[in-house]
């Protein structure tokens, strides 16, 4: 069943999901780990996903390397999907705090660069990767990459 891919598609927590469709935070842990669901338990959660009952009982599925939706991905993007292949997952929050961090200290080091150029070097580096964390963020949400960690632990 596909229900945790359209949740996490449209960036719903189980929480969310639960409280949308009227339905038990477990029943919807029950559901995702692969236990069957009643026939209302799936119109609830057909009706609050935009989905047919049908659609909901699709296996899940994955992106295989030659099919059009992988294709158009962009590079960085891939490698980054090769990373979580290594297990090295990254929550958004994680990608916050890197990204909050990289501009402070990209700021930091940027007015030490009036007394150092090494520093100034340091700052605008620190600087080039808050701005990819911000596009990582931003293609973290379009895609609906994010590995959450709370998730897991309920499942």
């Amino acid at each position: 069943m596909i229900l945790k891919q359209l949740r996490i598609g449209r960036h719903l927590s189980q929480e969310q999901l639960a409280q949308m469709s009227g339905l038990n935070v477990r029943t919807i842990q029950r559901i995702e780990s692969g236990h069957n669901a009643s026939l209302e338990s799936l119109k609830c959660l057909a009706s609050v996903l935009g989905v047919d009952i049908e659609t909901l009982n699709r296996e899940a599925y994955t992106m295989e390397k030659d099919t059009a939706g992988w294709q158009n991905l962009p590079f960085w993007l891939k490698c980054w999907f090769f990373f979580n292949f290594l297990s090295v997952r990254t929550t958004r929050i994680v990608a916050t705090r890197i990204h909050f961090l990289s501009h402070i200290f990209g700021f930091l080091f940027c007015a030490l660069g009036f007394v150092s150029e090494a520093a100034l070097v340091g700052g605008l580096l620190l600087l080039a990767n808050a701005y990819l964390f911000s596009l990582l963020k931003w293609q973290g949400d379009k895609y609906g990459i994010w590995y959450d960690t709370h998730e897991s632990a309920t499942a």
